[in-house]
């Protein structure tokens, strides 16, 4: 059994074994595991009594191959530069999966945002920008959403890089306000992705969804989508959980009154209904229920308790959730696992279609982008599912396979300059 709490080194090990399946020699995948380019930056940022902190940030932009960088920006405490390499790596490996015309990167600030008023905020976000400005824009490299950042903050980033050059570029981030040139579609696109692949795995897998029941850890941008989604479709949702607690009813939770209660500013661990009971997000990891959802942060699902899960299908619906250690023991638990490679295909796909109307100048109704993002997300899906039974290794791997393939591919197309 392989142990390895290090994101960047779990990335490193699983392309060398992908490698080996596909007879690659080292010199024609070596490259994969190595950014292209890291930047490391410190940003001041002036406090609300006159002080002023210092913050560590981000950009690792992982390869240029296949078109501009692209990858989310982060605010979170436990923010490092493993992490945002693991981070750009595998978004590299999602894009070429999905076959869409980016390449990886990954930024973020080692902050807890939730310490910080909104000026500061917007302060932080600000200079963050300002730092990373000279490697960043609309055909280098594109920022998006990620754990706590949203559509305002992109905005932010979009004026403050509109500023510095002169005129608007709505081009430079998506996820965006809609009145920036944002995309219908964008919010919860990660969770609507998530719950277009949970429906085809149940048809695949003969599943009822009425009979099916759902555990969803982290109750945030994905998980709040999804969870609606899956109660709007018959799935029984019998637990959520986020930072401040989760909640479990055996007979299904009142999911369009859950986030009610969360959209009034109120905690979970606050919220009361017949038949529920307050537990911690280790019991919600441990429910039985057909479908786990994790949604949270990175290495939420690791050795210490990957054996107390008795889901039969863990779908990795937030970037990196599952360590290596982890799926060795839910691989021999038998359990199905739907890795982030595809599974978070969703914002990424949807992102793409911002890009392609801010170029274009046009605007797709909501109907025309959920179309589209199903055809994108269930074909990769498809060839994930198919890659991992013809080649009778776990889904992951079969991610894997394709899109470290297609990568090099390309490298053998472009050739090393000069």
């Amino acid at each position: 059994m392989i142990k390895n709490d290090n994101p960047y080194d779990s990335f490193s090990q699983t392309i060398d074994r992908a490698a080996e399946l596909l007879g690659l020699e080292r010199s024609a995948y070596e490259f994969v595991k190595y950014p292209e380019r890291e930047l490391v930056v410190s940003i001041p940022v002036e406090m609300d009594d006159g002080t002023v902190t210092i913050y560590k940030g981000y950009r690792v932009q992982h390869s240029s191959l296949l078109g501009p960088y692209k990858g989310g920006v982060r605010f979170h405490q436990t923010v490092n530069q493993d992490e945002m390499r693991a981070l750009a790596g595998l978004m590299t490996l999602k894009c070429a999966l999905a076959n869409l015309p980016f390449g990886g990167a990954k930024g973020g600030v080692t902050v807890d945002p939730s310490t910080l008023s909104k000026n500061e905020l917007k302060r932080l976000t600000r200079r963050y920008t300002a730092m990373i400005l000279p490697i960043i824009g609309p055909d280098e490299d594109i920022p998006a959403p990620d754990i706590n950042t949203n559509e305002e903050i992109m905005g932010w980033i979009m004026d403050t890089y509109s500023m510095m050059r002169g005129c608007a570029v709505p081009g430079v981030v998506t996820g965006k306000p809609l009145l920036l040139g944002g995309s219908l579609g964008r919010t919860g696109a990660t969770g609507r992705g998530v719950s277009y692949i949970l429906q085809e795995t149940f048809k695949r897998l003969k599943m009822p969804q009425e009979r099916c029941t759902a555990a969803v850890l982290g109750f945030g941008k994905v998980g709040k989508e999804a969870s609606l989604r899956l109660f709007e479709e018959g799935v029984r949702v019998v637990a959520l959980g986020n930072s401040g607690g989760a909640v479990r009813n055996v007979k299904g939770l009142n999911v369009p009154a859950i986030i009610e209660h969360m959209e009034k500013g109120r905690r979970l661990d606050e919220y009361q209904e017949i038949g529920m009971e307050h537990i911690t997000n280790a019991e919600l990891i441990a429910t039985e229920c057909t479908i786990l959802a994790s949604c949270a942060i990175s290495e939420c699902i690791h050795a210490d308790n990957a054996g107390t899960i008795q889901a039969q299908i863990v779908i990795e619906a937030g970037n990196a959730q599952i360590t290596t250690e982890a799926d060795e023991i839910l691989a021999a638990k038998e359990c199905m696992v739907i890795p982030d490679m595809v599974a978070t295909l969703g914002g990424l796909i949807v992102s793409y279609f911002e890009r392609v109307q801010n170029v274009q100048s046009l605007m797709w109704d909501e109907f025309e982008i959920n179309r589209m993002l199903k055809s994108v997300i269930l074909k990769a899906y498809d060839e994930v599912w198919e890659a991992s039974r013809k080649n009778d290794v776990s889904m992951r791997m079969g991610a894997y396979l394709i899109a470290l393939e297609r990568v090099c591919t390309a490298k053998r197309i472009r050739g090393i300059f000069p």
